[in-house]
């Protein structure tokens, strides 16, 4: 969720250049589509199986990982699409990720199970128009974490995007009186909150690692190698929280919890795989837009579908929609309007100076050999 510099935009565009304009389109389009059905099924999903008995945070916490055999599925389809056009010289190989981006892709997946795990225990806490508005905050923390990885140079377009941002957390969390859910302790809510806010750092942190994952990928960067670094990821967060479920005994309360469920033993298994197939699609819907485009489009789409999550949540759980969540929407809007113009701006400069640049290069090769007078 971030403008890139002109080194990362360039590299990133050379690494997709090859892909033929209508095909990047529609893939584009598809994974929009994968990227907004995450972002608004995820959260409601998981704050259902909150609100109607599930307690267990761990489990809740591999949900967010634990679909990722799915991914099989495009993989595959893949690789058969390879082999019927032969592939180089003449052999394909299913998996094409190499070493050193397993070992990266691993590492990212160990910060998703602990963003998985924060998340989960947040939103356990707080209501889903809450929560939803506290991630929203990690634009600020992408700015600042892709400063440092990438060498993002801020403007005062996204020290004002930032600045707006948090000050709307902030206002969530002063004014949180009558948000609360019912026999819910200060305590529990502020706990909540601070575990949201903290999801959020890490979540802000992902989308620049997985950027430069991208660029110093020593591979020709393809969709099904994306994906292939999302099963790493996944597989890596799902045994995170594994280990958590078994030190917590979570395998063990899953029948009792699913017989108390208050939807029924049949639909807690439904809420809880339908949880796990969702934040998949929203990861593979997150990584196609990455790949297609930029991080900030895959931020753009979220922030879209921001108000969506919002109103549903307000519609099937009859969460409150006071005026401190609508001031907070409204910076929310702001700051991403600051930061998206400022991104317009920056690359309006860079596609003149690319201009300038090539009309100086025609002229040099236009004007005669200087003749050596020595």
């Amino acid at each position: 969720m971030l403008p890139r510099s002109e080194g990362t935009k360039k590299s990133l565009f050379n690494l997709i250049n090859k892909m033929d304009t209508i095909k990047r389109k529609y893939l584009m389009l598809f994974n929009s589509v994968l990227l907004a059905i995450g972002a608004t099924g995820g959260p409601l999903l998981l704050r259902l199986y909150f609100v109607r008995g599930g307690k267990r945070i761990w489990l809740s916490s591999a949900l967010g990982s634990a679909g990722w055999p799915i991914l099989i599925l495009p993989l595959s389809l893949s690789y058969i699409f390879k082999r019927g056009g032969g592939g180089e010289n003449g052999r394909v190989k299913f998996f094409t990720i190499t070493p050193p981006l397993i070992i990266f892709s691993a590492f990212i997946g160990l910060l998703l199970g602990l963003n998985d795990y924060l998340y989960s225990h947040g939103v356990s806490l707080l209501p889903v128009s809450t929560s939803t508005l506290i991630m929203s905050t990690h634009l600020a923390f992408t700015a600042g974490f892709a400063f440092v990885l990438v060498k993002q140079k801020f403007t005062p377009y996204s020290i004002n995007a930032v600045v707006l941002l948090t000050v709307g957390a902030i206002l969530l969390g002063l004014h949180s009186n009558g948000d609360k859910p019912v026999n819910q302790s200060n305590r529990d809510y502020y706990f909540g909150f601070f575990l949201t806010v903290g999801a959020s750092v890490i979540s802000g942190l992902l989308f620049p690692l997985a950027e430069l994952m991208y660029i110093k990928a020593m591979q020709a960067l393809t969709y099904s190698l994306v994906i292939e670094m999302q099963i790493v990821t996944a597989v890596v967060a799902s045994l995170f929280c594994i280990v958590g479920m078994i030190i917590n005994n979570d395998f063990k309360a899953i029948p009792s919890e699913g017989k108390e469920y208050e939807l029924g033993e049949v639909k807690y298994y439904v809420v809880l795989v339908s949880i796990a197939i969702m934040w998949q699609i929203y990861f593979v819907g997150t990584a196609g837009v990455i790949f297609c485009s930029t991080s900030l489009l895959a931020g753009i789409i979220t922030a879209v579908i921001l108000p969506v999550t919002e109103i549903l949540s307000v519609v099937f759980y009859h969460e409150s929609f006071k005026s401190e969540k609508g001031i907070a929407l409204f910076l929310s809007f702001w700051g991403l309007i600051s930061y998206l113009y400022g991104d317009y701006r920056e690359n309006i400069k860079l596609k003149k100076a690319a201009q300038k640049q090539s009309s100086e290069l025609e002229l040099d090769e236009n004007l005669p050999p200087q003749t050596n007078l020595q």
